[in-house]
């Protein structure tokens, strides 16, 4: 029979774990509360602000109305001259306007969204079907198939980048939008289909064969089985494993740092915010509350996440 901690020793177990716990959020709460407070608060150590600060958010998701500035007298005339067409006098007007040089949020999160969505459904949607295969099938080469398909994950970016551009600059795909894109898209799928296959194959071992033994013995072919046995009992490990090819292309800076250079309309977040740092427009609380608005979806992903990894891996799969 194993001995009972003491008082004291319990007290240490959770004064660390606590210390630890603390030690990870802190930085956060420091974003957070850098996020909230005014400019004349910036000074203050205190993570509480003096007073709640909304304007960067504000700012930064379009609440704000533009803020006129004061026309000179001299523009002031000129707009006033009737041969003046209407063009250029609101041409003319918005350069005295500061809303047209706010960092275009909403643009970049949507960039992102896309890039990394599209991502993590083909992503699992391939990996499933691999999995899948690995898992169930017999065929020369499985073993090798099996054990080498993490050897594309252990090879570092860094590795792989200049090749990877220099491929697509060979075939044309970087010369357009487009093919930047899809050229992104392929490399974001490069990244997390080794981890998402293992996960998936993991997974798929753990569900008895009499399931699909007896899908079959019913009269549904292996794919009937795979779609209407295996794939409702694997949604939890489906939706972990979108959430981590979801959240790779999300958080991914170093290729799209390179492909994504000359398209700056199509920037994504990690990429934009670097560019935000060294821009006319890097206020503390604009910088802080971006990065906060960033890791949002992410949090959000981790706790659905959550929700859906309670039950258990075949729950009610068997019945006695």
């Amino acid at each position: 029979m194993m001995n009972k901690r003491t008082k004291l020793q319990s007290f240490i177990l959770y004064a660390l774990v606590i210390s630890l716990v603390v030690f990870c959020i802190f930085p956060f709460l420091q974003i957070l509360s850098t996020s909230l407070k005014h400019p004349i608060d910036w000074g203050n150590p205190s993570l509480i602000p003096k007073v709640l600060h909304l304007d960067a958010y504000k700012e930064l998701l379009g609440l704000m109305p533009p803020k006129e500035i004061e026309v000179p007298a001299s523009i002031q005339r000129l707009l006033d001259n009737p041969a003046l067409s209407e063009t250029k006098r609101q041409a003319l007007l918005a350069k005295f306007t500061s809303g047209g040089d706010v960092f275009s949020f909403g643009r970049y999160m949507l960039n992102t969204f896309v890039i990394s969505l599209v991502t993590g459904v083909c992503a699992t949607f391939l990996a499933s079907l691999a999995a899948y295969a690995i898992a169930r099938l017999r065929f020369p080469g499985q073993s090798v198939m099996a054990n080498g398909v993490l050897f594309v994950y252990m090879v570092g970016g860094v590795l792989l980048m200049v090749p990877l551009y220099q491929m697509s600059v060979s075939v044309g795909l970087a010369s357009s939008v487009g093919g930047t894109l899809l050229s992104l898209f392929l490399i974001y799928l490069i990244q997390t289909l080794p981890v998402a296959m293992y996960m998936l194959g993991n997974y798929f071992r753990t569900i008895p064969f009499s399931l699909e033994e007896a899908a079959m013995m019913d009269g549904c072919s292996r794919v009937e089985a795979f779609w209407r046995i295996i794939m409702p009992l694997s949604k939890p490990m489906l939706f972990t494993v979108f959430i981590y090819c979801f959240v790779i292309a999300w958080n991914e800076y170093l290729f799209a740092s390179v492909f994504l250079k000359q398209y700056q309309d199509f920037h994504t977040l990690p990429l934009a915010l670097q560019t935000l740092f060294t821009s006319k427009n890097a206020i503390w609380d604009r910088i802080m509350a971006a990065s906060m608005l960033t890791l949002l979806p992410v949090i959000i992903c981790f706790m659905l996440a959550n929700r859906h990894l309670s039950g258990g891996l075949t729950e009610g799969g068997v019945k006695g």
